[in-house]
């Protein structure tokens, strides 16, 4: 009985090792040590590190680190089948480009990160892109550098500036057209309920629309090539607010209710000033958030304002 006993016991290093593969398949973002422990009490934490380190060192886990402290994580076996013959040097770049995700990362940043120098790294980085590992993508951060990622992953939108850039060009005519189609149907519910001849308190409620009807009459009306997203209409929503046409409130709305986030919706409806601008602020000087480097001579000067001049034109 007490062979037995031992026997049942003991645990082989190779079941541990798959078991916490079991695990992370089952939690593919990764899993703490404390996940492991509790999955398996009865082995002792000695074997426990012993097969976690196998792991690692033989490529099947991956390290990371959040806020909560260290994550244990299967590594993709496709990414490691495609880097497969190639030298050490190359899988730890193609390692650094695969842990930036879709921001990306510069060659500069991959140098300090992986300590080669720069002309054996533009030399791996051409060979991965020749092999349709990697890509390189411009930000419209910085026009002249390229960052580097995954072929396969869609930029992020701070690499690409989302919808308002095309080929790192802001297109302000296309943003001019949102923001007064956006307007324009916030006016049009505005009339409506004025229309209604319901009470002032009514006529006020109906007047709001959410971002999300907003963002439902602007995909109807199919003037943008690209998805705008509801952040998009929020964004721009907010440029008519900072320019004295509309106003937002926010309220409580349950669970699941389209166009909420965290148990909160936010309302936009269209409003006319109550009093008229004072001269000032109307002059394009009375609103330049460079007003303080603008003089003669300068870069910017009231010589070469175009704000200045379509102003005087008007």
């Amino acid at each position: 009985m007490a062979d037995v006993k031992v026997k049942k016991e003991s645990t082989e290093p190779v079941d541990i090792e798959n078991r916490i593969k079991e695990l992370c398949s089952q939690f593919p973002h990764g899993i703490t040590d404390q996940v492991i422990q509790n999955d398996m009490p009865h082995v002792e934490p000695q074997q426990r590190a012993m097969a976690i380190n196998r792991l690692l060192s033989v490529g099947q886990l991956d390290l990371l680190r959040n806020a909560n402290g260290l994550l244990y994580r299967l590594k993709d076996t496709q990414s490691t089948s495609k880097v497969k013959g190639s030298d050490n040097q190359e899988k730890l770049v193609y390692q650094i480009i695969e842990d930036a995700g879709n921001k990306g990362i510069w060659s500069r940043d991959i140098r300090f990160k992986s300590n080669l120098p720069l002309t054996e790294i533009n030399k791996i980085l051409k060979n991965l892109e020749s092999k349709k590992l990697i890509k390189a993508v411009k930000s419209v951060a910085a026009s002249k550098k390229k960052v580097y990622m995954l072929y396969n992953l869609q930029p992020d939108r701070s690499v690409t500036g989302g919808a308002w850039y095309s080929d790192q060009d802001f297109e302000s005519e296309f943003v001019e057209v949102l923001n007064q189609q956006c307007f324009k149907f916030l006016q049009s519910k505005a009339e409506v309920a004025r229309d209604s001849k319901q009470s002032p308190m009514v006529q006020r409620n109906s007047s709001f629309a959410t971002s999300h009807e907003v963002w439902k009459y602007i995909s109807e009306l199919g003037i943008s090539k690209v998805d705008l997203s509801m952040e998009d209409i929020e964004t721009i929503l907010n440029t008519l607010i900072f320019d004295g046409k509309v106003e937002m409130t926010i309220i409580a709305a349950k669970e699941g209710t389209v166009g909420s986030v965290d148990g909160q919706m936010k309302l936009y409806r269209g409003v006319n000033p109550i009093i008229p601008p004072t001269g000032l602020v109307k002059t394009p000087c009375g609103l330049c958030p460079v007003f303080d480097d603008c003089h003669e001579g300068g870069e910017i000067s009231p010589s070469n304002c175009i704000y200045m001049s379509e102003w005087l034109d008007f």
